[in-house]
């Protein structure tokens, strides 16, 4: 007889409840469809591996506006301790038009939320 190895599932289909270790009932139990809205395995299929890549995406961006403001901080820093004010205007004016030239007028909503977090505290 051949030892057969398992692989766990992925956690979208696993039968324990996360955190109880318990199976969940089989009315809480959601396939991929119904995780995904897919009509069919082959769309649910293709939605998971989607959403996998728009989550390392994800990943990605959160670490480059960490840096961003890590960056920004450094820049903070030089322009108050040398008699300038913490926030320039101009420059956000700029990354404002930069943003929305790009990516439309929602892009400047993500340029202010991005500014604002890269202000750091005050």
């Amino acid at each position: 007889m051949t030892p057969t190895t398992t692989t766990p599932a992925p956690a979208s289909t696993r039968t324990e409840d996360r955190g109880t270790g318990r199976a969940p009932d089989r009315a809480t139990t959601k396939s991929a469809a119904d995780v995904t809205g897919a009509r069919t395995d082959a769309a649910a299929e293709l939605i998971t591996g989607a959403r996998e890549r728009i989550d390392a995406l994800d990943d990605r961006i959160i670490g480059l506006i960490q840096e961003r403001m890590a960056v920004s901080a450094v820049i903070q820093e030089a322009r108050v301790s040398s008699g300038g004010r913490r926030v320039n205007l101009a420059r956000e004016m700029e990354v404002l038009d930069h943003y929305r030239t790009a990516l439309g007028k929602p892009g400047t909503a993500l340029a202010m939320t991005m500014l604002e977090l890269c202000r750091g505290r005050v």
